[in-house]
């Protein structure tokens, strides 16, 4: 079963968000998709750094 997903409303700047749409089409992946991907891959190294730092 996948995950629930849950909408939210965030501000970015216009430079940000036409590079993401870039990357998110060279990786064949939507807008919100790719922000999803790039989110987890932080929040996963910052965990990881977390641990490692301790």
């Amino acid at each position: 079963m996948k995950p629930l997903k849950k909408s939210v409303s965030i501000t970015l700047d216009e430079d940000i968000i036409e590079k993401v749409k870039e990357l998110a089409e060279e990786s064949d992946r939507s807008f919100s998709q790719y922000i999803n991907l790039v989110l987890k891959n932080f929040i996963a190294k910052y965990e990881n750094k977390k641990i490692n730092d301790k």
